[in-house]
């Protein structure tokens, strides 16, 4: 299985080499600053001022963050899984907002005005359902400029840590196929609280077309970032042009290009 797991890991690096000039770090685990035969989370804190450079060198192999299996488990998946997972709930509240919308019962400021509250009819939906998508795509690239590129202080072995866990192990190993998707089970720690938010501070059926909308713009940001790095977009196309974008991204230029 591990020599399995090996050879799909050579595949998909060749093959970016090929095509983009890629040349991953010449790598001796018995040299490394860290100790591959164990788990990495709890060791990069301690590699202070020498992380920066070390987590921007990236090798093709797995990458293990937790020495307790079930944990580990939940901290990687298949890209199959966000879709098993997100799109029947995708799909479901689809129907249930357009269903309600429908009834046209939904009001906005009902809870302050019976007077003045305007009608939420059902083509509402649409445009809540687009600036949903539009707030996620702004809230990933926020996040992932001011969080997951932070440079975490040398001298702080929690910063260091927390950066290696929601971002740095990404850009380590880049072709760990495991890592490239967000887990459903740490995604649900996001997106529940997110969904209890707007339905406490809008009416039920606005604040779900909004957030389906995020939903939606999640699962397709994971299966275009996945594609990214496993797919073979047409030569000339624009996912072609955005793969290049996104390989210069983890090998060039880490710090730019954080559309993805």
């Amino acid at each position: 299985h591990l020599r399995e797991r090996k050879s799909q890991y050579s595949s998909a690096a060749d093959h970016t080499k090929s095509e983009f000039g890629i040349h991953f770090k010449t790598f001796d685990p018995t040299t490394d600053l860290v100790d591959w035969e164990k788990p990495l989370l709890w060791q990069v804190g301690d590699l202070r001022e020498k992380y920066d450079e070390w987590v921007h060198q990236p090798v093709n192999r797995p990458i293990r963050l937790f020495q307790s299996d079930f944990v580990e488990w939940c901290s990687k998946t298949s890209w199959y899984i966000v879709l098993a997972v997100w799109v029947p709930v995708v799909v479901y509240l689809l129907w249930y907002c357009l269903t309600e919308l429908a009834r046209g019962k939904t009001r906005l400021f009902a809870s302050f005005t019976t007077e003045y509250s305007v009608p939420v009819h059902v083509f509402w939906f649409f445009p809540l359902f687009l600036v949903g998508a539009m707030v996620w795509t702004l809230m990933e690239y926020a996040i992932h400029r001011y969080v997951f590129h932070m440079n975490p202080p040398a001298n702080n072995y929690f910063l260091i840590t927390l950066h290696f866990m929601l971002h740095g192990q990404h850009h380590k190993a880049p072709f760990d196929s495991s890592r490239l998707v967000f887990p459903p089970v740490p995604a649900s720690l996001v997106i529940v609280p997110l969904y209890v938010i707007l339905q406490m501070v809008l009416p039920p059926e606005v604040g779900l077309s909004l957030f389906v909308g995020g939903l939606f713009g999640y699962v397709a940001y994971d299966m275009t970032h996945y594609y990214l790095h496993y797919g073979s977009p047409s030569k000339g196309s624009y996912l072609a042009w955005l793969k290049s974008y996104h390989v210069r991204h983890h090998f060039e230029h880490q710090k730019l290009g954080m559309v993805l």
